[in-house]
């Protein structure tokens, strides 16, 4: 069956039961627990963000981070430039959207090829690469948890076409010794698809180091590379 189908046969299942229930219904199951309103957010029209998003790039200017100054911004793009950036403010548990392109001049292999990362709270890497029509290692092509766990799929677009990340990130929690209590847990949509479900991470991702973890506060900026 279709996913187009699925959604549709949710939608009347939904809609059905909606029209049957009603708060006198004695049947009702009453959990007893007493939730608090959920808070209105209005989603973006369009390409808008959501009224509750912190917007760290307008497409005008780098103001929000660090070292912005030196990246290239034309035509509502930035453009990589003078090395890595990384947001002023810190961030803990985040849901994230990010668009990014490769070079559409294709130059290079492997892992010489349209690299990049978001480093989250600075040493929690997805990895940005183009990874159309590229071998490389698993866990370091784009959407990866570097070194760690490999996309799911490989939903990479052409280079030059412009992609997108969408990141569910859960921050780890650490006791007074520094031993972890909770480790931190990833979730990546890759151009609209799931690619990384859940992944609770090992640690800090590295090329050169198994992952660890080292205690660090609760919120941190994030980075681009």
């Amino acid at each position: 069956m279709s996913r187009g189908r699925l959604s549709f046969l949710a939608l009347m299942i939904t809609l059905g039961i909606s029209s049957l229930t009603t708060a006198a219904d004695p049947r009702e199951y009453q959990s007893g627990k007493v939730w608090p309103e959920p808070k209105v957010v209005t989603p973006g029209e369009g390409t808008a963000p959501p009224s509750d998003a912190i917007v760290l790039f307008d497409g005008t200017n780098l103001d929000a981070w660090k070292g912005g100054d030196k990246w290239k911004i034309a035509d509502g793009i930035a453009t990589v430039a003078g090395g890595g950036i990384e947001t002023k403010q810190k961030f803990g548990d985040m849901q994230m959207h990010i668009e990014w392109a490769s070079p559409a001049e294709v130059k290079g292999n492997g892992q010489g090829r349209g690299n990049s990362g978001v480093y989250i709270m600075g040493r929690y890497e997805v990895q940005i690469l183009d990874s159309y029509d590229n071998k490389t290692y698993f866990d370091g092509q784009a959407a990866s948890v570097y070194k760690q766990n490999p996309p799911l799929v490989n939903a990479s677009r052409k280079p030059g076409e412009w992609q997108a990340y969408d990141i569910i990130f859960k921050a780890p929690k650490f006791a007074d010794d520094g031993q972890v209590t909770k480790p931190a847990t990833i979730t990546v949509l890759h151009n609209g698809v799931l690619v990384q479900d859940h992944f609770e991470l090992e640690g800090g991702t590295s090329y050169i180091e198994a992952p660890k973890y080292t205690k660090h506060p609760e919120k941190l900026p994030i980075s681009l590379q």
